[in-house]
């Protein structure tokens, strides 16, 4: 399966927080964001330069995106992007969208993530 994809521009933190935060100002704001509660923890991913060195983050993340929409029951899209990552040894922390997938990868891996998923078929809309 060939996706269009393109990186979005800025550097990213994945910060956990306790479940019961509220959701932190600094999380809302300029470029992409996710807020995801779950039973033990709060995630947030944003930009890295709105987390506080207070919080527990691993900063230091590029991210990608498919250019969507696709239908709900479309099967292997994020297996497309993750195979040709790990199996090169890059690690992804991916977020799905209503219109899309974002995949996170180590900013250091940025260009290699690129130039693998290219190999694996797929189109890039703008250069990182």
């Amino acid at each position: 399966m060939a996706l269009r994809l393109r990186f979005i521009a800025g550097r990213y933190t994945i910060a956990r927080l306790p479940p019961d935060s509220s959701i932190p100002g600094w999380a809302c704001g300029p470029g992409f964001s996710a807020i995801v509660r779950a039973d033990d923890e709060l995630t947030i991913v944003c930009m890295e330069d709105r987390v506080p060195d207070t919080v527990e983050s691993e900063p230091g993340w590029a991210c990608l995106r498919t250019i969507g929409p696709f239908d709900f029951q479309a099967a292997g899209i994020v297996h497309s992007l993750i195979t040709p990552l790990s199996t090169h040894g890059i690690g992804v922390f991916v977020v799905c969208t209503f219109d899309g997938e974002h995949v996170l990868v180590a900013e250091s891996d940025r260009i290699k993530a690129r130039d693998l998923l290219l190999a694996a078929g797929h189109e890039f809309l703008h250069e990182p």
